[in-house]
């Protein structure tokens, strides 16, 4: 099989980074390897390549700056180095084996046979070459038919892959949530389900960032269902459930945070439990808090101006995924938070029109009542809807009343 019509392939600074490396070692020390031929086969996007080759890290090294290309050592210690060619990245790998791995982490040897390197792959849809001339290679010879029909199959016994590292148990859902059809394959399913304690090993952070991913897929609802069935996603997501309303927010968004937020209960404790286990970043768990907080006060009959008043104490982002959420939970009231979340575009929460500099210059000295003061002024002004006039004389007003 010849892949054809891949402007990566074709283009010049593709060329010369394969250049550079057979210039060092020759015709056939260098393929395209996993993602970028599977989604050419399959007629996805490219957005990475990845390069393989039989030349050892510091060969690599070498002849990417032959070449005058620049050479980044992002991963010598697993073989990897980056070459810049027209701005463009291509990450080359030396061809490796596993000595040795913990679940975790693996201690590699480099190696120029290619079974050996394929052997050592996740799934056989991943384990797939190609030459410059677009020619496939298919060591394991079920790569290109899983491609195709949508498998999503381990190489060799999926116990002893997992194993390897187990952070291929959620590499398993994900690559089935975005390139698989039908049921998940049946050994590795199995083996997932048995060796799901296994994933206690791994770092939070490479487990939120494989479920992220999960997420993101165009549909995720099969996946995670299959995930749920196996176990799988109670060792990530205890208080997780995969829910009508799960399905109702694939449906309305493609924000993998948004369908997070789902998975889990719409409160500020739970929230930031998740947030803390899987240690998500700061700006993703702050919107997870925020939501929850708006979550509170969000209603299908809440009126305009309850509308914006959530929008002025949480922001305008927590609505709007508060509103989000509850319309997968009940969709029966869509209609209703649509038009709340057509209300909410374009409106800006206002500056608090007053501050201490006005109480002073009515004689309140700084201290505690002047916050006092100004939170009975705020709470007013929100609950008014926000006027634009008459602040002094409110002001005024909350003073006299203070003194009296």
């Amino acid at each position: 099989m010849i892949l054809t019509d891949q402007p990566w392939l074709e283009a010049a600074a593709t060329r010369r980074g394969m250049a550079a490396l057979e210039a060092a070692g020759g015709p056939d020390c260098a393929r395209f390897v996993g993602g970028c031929v599977r989604n050419a086969l399959i007629g996805e996007p490219v957005d990475d390549v990845d390069i393989a080759t039989t030349l050892t890290p510091e060969q690599t090294d070498r002849a990417v700056r032959a070449a005058g290309l620049k050479a980044v050592p992002t991963g010598l210690a697993h073989g990897t180095v980056t070459a810049i060619a027209d701005h463009r990245p291509y990450e080359i790998t030396t061809l490796r084996r596993d000595v040795s791995t913990d679940g975790r982490n693996a201690t590699v040897e480099f190696t120029d046979d290619w079974a050996e390197d394929a052997a050592r792959r996740d799934f056989r849809l991943n384990a797939l070459y190609a030459d410059l001339e677009g020619r496939v290679i298919d060591p394991t010879g079920e790569g290109v038919a899983d491609a195709q029909t949508g498998r999503i199959v381990f190489v060799g016994d999926p116990a002893t892959r997992i194993r390897e590292d187990y952070l291929r148990i959620l590499r398993f859902f994900r690559f089935f949530a975005w390139y698989g059809r039908g049921e998940p394959d049946a050994p590795g399913l199995a083996a997932c389900a048995a060796l799901a304690p296994g994933m206690s090993r791994l770092s939070a952070e490479r487990v939120s960032k494989e479920l992220l991913k999960l997420l993101a897929a165009p549909d995720p609802g099969p996946a995670m269902a299959a995930m749920d069935a196996a176990g799988v996603l109670a060792r990530v997501l205890p208080e997780g459930a995969v829910s009508p309303a799960f399905a109702g927010l694939v449906r309305l968004s493609d924000d993998p945070v948004l369908r997070l937020m789902v998975l889990i209960p719409a409160d500020p404790t739970a929230t930031a439990e998740v947030s803390r286990r899987l240690r998500l970043p700061n700006r993703m768990r702050d919107r997870l808090a925020a939501a929850a907080l708006a979550g509170a006060e969000v209603d299908p009959s809440m009126t305009e101006p309850h509308l914006r008043a959530a929008i002025y104490r949480h922001g305008g982002r927590a609505v709007a995924d508060a509103l989000l959420r509850r319309s997968a939970e009940q969709p029966e009231q869509r209609s209703a938070l649509d038009a709340l979340l057509g209300a909410l575009e374009g409106w800006e929460p206002p500056r608090m029109p007053v501050g201490g500099r006005d109480l002073a210059r009515l004689g309140v000295p700084p201290g505690p009542q002047t916050g006092r003061l100004l939170k009975a002024f705020e709470a007013a002004w929100i609950a008014d809807d926000f006027p634009a006039e008459g602040h002094a004389a409110r002001l005024e007003a909350l003073v006299r009343e203070g003194r009296g």
